[in-house]
């Protein structure tokens, strides 16, 4: 069955876009769009290519080569993924040059060593004073990473393996695979937005738009299409015919963004836990009656399966409404100078505030919480040097986003220390539920109205 192709992903530089023009165009419309002039300067450009082009696989075994890696075996299909293994960048990479000795280039396809992928190298975390490159403006607000490079994921420590790739320490991968190396249909964890740098090499990208996932689902919605390029059942996927994709070859270089099935991350989180919410449930259901903490089975399933639970995700967006208030305390408090130079921050600190307030609110809603439960001590969170560094992070990501030129004035370490002076949040002592946090918000946001009055500004407007 031949795929439909059609529509076309915008190239453009890079430099001569805004961060606020990069919203509008490509991040809200949810469309893709590939960037240019962005990658002159990175270490990786240098180090990673030879001079004729080619990926410098001598350089990855003798610097990173003692790092284990997961890799795939592209000819191989393990459930609703390709088989993987795990070896060294060293074995890896004497692998891949095995395989592209011309004098091999005559044996048959069966007798060939497997194509292999590495996939999901945790680079950064290996390797943190090699700064291989530089994030682009475009994606410094990167929720699971800022979380991630603070806290671990899960809250239960049966939950956590220190080598779990669902759970894992942040979302910031390498990637490497000859030529025909390829990835299963999938949508990106989390069903976030991502952003790929191509260093060496070409590849070809095939984009399903949001509106058109269901039909790449079988009539139950729970299996997907496996391979779009193989003979695809209509019997099982039959939408799949209806299918209209676009194409991209992206080129050395140069940078993809690719946009989530929904405008906001945090929604994207929500509605996937709820749904694999239901899937833990309908599959475990037979075992109720004979389960003694059967929403408990449940959230510890949702946590394996998904990387989050109910819980964990609440205190994940509970967090980061404590770092927003805490940055918008600040900004509000000081002089018309201050505002004025920081107003598009306050508008985005408080867009994000409005978007985890909506999503509380859906949770209140749903099934499986359990009303008693401590979730966060809101004393403790705020004493807690992790939470310091959480915020930090968060103020120096849109500062550097959004404020046109730093303020000698305004340290990060200032954005943080005000944190003690914002009593009112000593009357949540606990957030225990979603509905705690909407309430939590909306105490808070009143407090921030009145310092804010003064200069008239007003959150209620945007939370």
């Amino acid at each position: 069955m031949g795929l439909r192709i059609a529509g076309h992903i915008e190239r453009l530089n890079g430099k001569e876009l805004t961060y606020q023009e990069f919203v509008e165009r490509y991040l809200r419309k949810n469309q893709p769009v590939v960037l240019t002039g962005l990658m002159d300067d990175w270490r990786a450009c240098k180090d990673w290519v030879t001079r004729d082009g080619r990926p410098n696989l001598p350089f990855f075994a003798t610097h990173f080569g003692k790092s284990r890696v997961q890799v795939a075996d592209c000819g191989t299909r393990e459930f609703t993924d390709q088989k993987r293994v795990e070896m060294s960048v060293s074995e890896f990479a004497e692998h891949w040059l095995m395989g592209c000795k011309p004098e091999e280039s005559d044996i048959s396809t069966s007798d060939r060593p497997p194509l292999l992928y590495l996939k999901d190298w945790h680079f950064v975390k290996d390797y943190p004073d090699y700064v291989a490159y530089t994030t682009p403006v475009f994606f410094h607000d990167d929720w699971l990473n800022l979380y991630l490079d603070c806290y671990r994921m899960h809250t239960d420590p049966e939950m956590y393996q220190e080598t779990d790739d669902i759970g894992c320490s942040d979302y910031r991968f390498v990637y490497m695979g000859a030529k025909g190396s390829w990835t299963p249909l999938h949508a990106d964890v989390f069903r976030s937005y991502s952003w790929s740098a191509n260093v060496c090499g070409k590849k070809q990208w095939l984009f399903l738009s949001p509106l058109q996932r269901h039909l790449v689902f079988d009539r139950n919605m729970k299996n997907s299409v496996y391979d779009i390029f193989s003979d695809v059942s209509e019997m099982t996927f039959p939408g799949f015919k209806e299918t209209v994709w676009t194409e991209c070859i992206q080129e050395e270089n140069e940078i993809i963004f690719v946009p989530s099935g929904w405008y906001h991350q945090v929604q994207n989180l929500w509605d996937l836990l709820s749904r694999d919410y239901n899937d833990a449930k309908e599959y475990i259901e037979d075992i109720r009656d004979i389960c003694d903490d059967f929403e408990g089975l449940c959230q510890r399933n949702l946590a394996a399966n998904t990387g989050m639970n109910f819980y964990d995700f609440l205190i994940f967006i509970t967090r980061f409404a404590f770092a927003y208030l805490g940055q918008l305390y600040y900004l509000l408090r000081g002089d018309d100078d201050t505002i004025q130079h920081s107003s598009l921050t306050v508008q985005q600190l408080a867009l994000n505030l409005a978007s985890i307030k909506k999503i509380a609110m859906k949770m209140k809603d749903a099934e499986g919480f359990e009303k008693h439960r401590d979730i966060l001590d809101t004393v403790e969170t705020l004493s807690n040097p992790k939470f310091s560094e959480l915020s930090i992070k968060v103020g120096n990501t849109y500062r550097m986003m959004l404020e046109p030129q730093p303020r000698s004035c305004c340290t990060a370490k200032a954005r943080v220390d005000v944190l003690g002076d914002f009593d009112f949040l000593q009357n949540w002592s606990l957030v225990c539920t979603p509905g705690d946090l909407v309430s939590f918000i909306d105490d808070a946001v009143e407090n921030l109205n009145r310092i804010g009055s003064k200069n008239s500004i007003h959150l209620g407007e945007l939370v």
